[in-house]
């Protein structure tokens, strides 16, 4: 894979500059919900602003940039099976506790918060490669934490006779992020390029990604914890950040691939429980006071966590 333009590596100082403004876009977006500027119905409306429009469009935008390797294709399989690990994980840690305990670390041990909260990383950061790559990812991580995890942990707890296919199947090409991953991805082996207006009005939409999708976080960020439920949600968050950090060495110093696919494979790894978790963990009658918060903290130990790889690595 070949990106036809390469940003200039950033120091220290860059990193930081962007990490703090990362953080108070975020801080900002709380502080409006919590001065009832923003309420939190407007989440949803700009979670979907950021799901149907600015994210596909900077898909398309980066991958108008590149020329695909066939290699790289690889980076989904790797997406899909470091969700198959942390849900396995999340299974074997509570293998002796109750149905319900499993299905809940499964969910909420899993998945990665790729579009939301990761790319405005890459995109920030890394090549028009990197930023491929990490949409590869995602397309396979998709695959779990868009429906086939929820049906795993459904069969755990009994309400799941067989993982159903054909909902996963529907699930995933009913979202306009991956939708737009295949495409862009086919034209870009079959080295087809848009026409110059399209892509333009892809860098335009696509260049608000990372601004409203940091607010969004913000917004629906809450912690509400019990005390008697903190060492549940540490214990889930230490073991997923423990495999975090020994997939993100691995990727980087084993991983076949160029540099810039092996950096956007580390932050990836180093990035949130994916912001579905509480949703599914609801469906399965969960706790979702818990996991809200377990995906709020894992906001917050990702910021530190791939500002201090970005620091590492750039």
């Amino acid at each position: 894979m070949r990106n036809t333009e390469r940003k200039r590596e950033p120091d220290m100082t860059a990193v930081l500059i962007k990490a703090v403004a990362f953080v108070s876009i975020i801080i900002m977006g709380y502080l409006l919900k919590r001065a009832g500027f923003f309420q939190a119905k407007d989440f949803y409306l700009i979670s979907r602003i950021v799901i149907r429009i600015t994210l596909p469009a900077a898909i398309v935008s980066n991958f108008s940039r590149i020329t695909m390797d066939y290699s790289i294709l690889f980076v989904c399989a790797i997406g899909f099976l470091c969700n198959c690990v942390t849900v396995a994980a999340g299974y074997v840690m509570y293998a002796r506790r109750t149905k319900a305990l499993r299905a809940f670390a499964m969910i909420n041990m899993s998945g990665y918060n790729v579009g939301n909260f990761t790319m405005p990383f890459v995109q920030s950061f890394l090549s028009p490669v990197g930023f491929a790559a990490t949409s590869l990812f995602d397309a396979g991580n998709a695959v779990m934490c868009t429906g086939m995890t929820f049906t795993l942990a459904g069969m755990v707890i009994g309400e799941e006779e067989k993982p159903s296919i054909k909902k996963a199947v529907l699930n995933l090409f009913s979202s306009a992020p991956f939708d737009a991953y295949v495409i862009m991805t086919v034209l870009s082996i079959l080295n087809i390029k848009l026409p110059s207006v399209l892509v333009t009005i892809a860098d335009t939409a696509g260049g608000a990604n990372a601004f409203l999708a940091l607010l969004m976080l913000g917004i629906g960020f809450e912690i509400r914890m019990e005390k008697e439920k903190m060492s549940h949600i540490l214990r889930i968050l230490v073991v997923r950040y423990i495999l975090a950090v020994f997939m993100a060495v691995g990727f980087y110093f084993l991983a076949p691939f160029g540099l810039d696919v092996r950096r956007a494979l580390v932050i990836v790894s180093l990035g949130p429980v994916s912001s579905v978790a509480p949703a599914f963990t609801g469906a399965l009658n969960g706790d979702i006071e818990t996991a809200s918060a377990i995906n709020s903290l894992s906001i917050v130990i990702s910021i530190a966590a791939i500002t201090a790889a970005l620091i590492i690595l750039l």
